[in-house]
């Protein structure tokens, strides 16, 4: 109910006193709403975010769907600053300098599908960081996905500061905290990239 609320609270004013109490657009124009406004935010204020906030959050990510709901995430929210610097200067592209909270989301390797499928745990942590972003945008953050996996060095930079067991694989960090930015979001349509029936 609390990421009801914040979703819209984008659509704007009621249009009278009367209808104060109602939402100006209803709850599916509530959530294309956010999907179509979230952008990448890069830098933030010094505001903490609440552990209250960042616990709905990860319950967003959890909402994800998984290949045969196997769920192989977990997930490490770090507010320290000392950690955040620690994660700044082995991944300088993670924009951690002003960020007051971090998310990296990561595949467990112990409840990943076995054989061939194995790999779907990079597309169920990614369904899972892109509910994450939305959660954080709806909520009145900003956030911005920043790469690890596959890259080996990251890997392994980003798995020492965090000390994570070697079944557990970072996929990113997800950078966050209230913006001190407010860029427009991009118009990335291209009816070029749409086929209908068939190529």
């Amino acid at each position: 109910m609390i990421l009801g609320a914040g979703f819209l609270s984008a659509c704007g004013e009621a249009k009278s006193e009367k209808e104060e109490a109602a939402p100006a657009c209803s709850a599916s124009e509530a959530v294309i709403e956010n999907i179509m406004t979230r952008t990448s935010i890069r830098e933030f204020t010094s505001q903490p975010v609440s552990k209250d906030t960042l616990d709905i959050i990860v319950k967003a990510g959890m909402a994800a769907p998984s290949a045969m709901n196997k769920q192989p995430w977990a997930f490490v929210v770090v507010t320290e600053k000392e950690v955040l610097d620690s994660l700044n200067a082995k991944h300088p592209y993670a924009n951690l300098k002003t960020a007051t909270a971090a998310i990296i989301v990561c595949g467990n390797m112990e409840k990943t599908i076995e054989g061939a499928g194995r790999e779907y745990w990079v597309q169920d942590c990614s369904a899972a960081t892109e509910n994450i972003l939305l959660a954080a945008h709806g909520l009145g953050l900003g956030a911005v996905w920043c790469g690890v996996y596959p890259v080996e060095e990251r890997i392994a930079d980003v798995s020492g500061v965090l000390q994570l067991p070697e079944n557990i694989i970072p996929l990113n960090i997800v950078t966050m905290g209230y913006p001190d930015q407010n860029p427009e979001p991009k118009d990335k349509f291209n009816a070029d990239n749409i086929h209908y029936q068939k190529w």
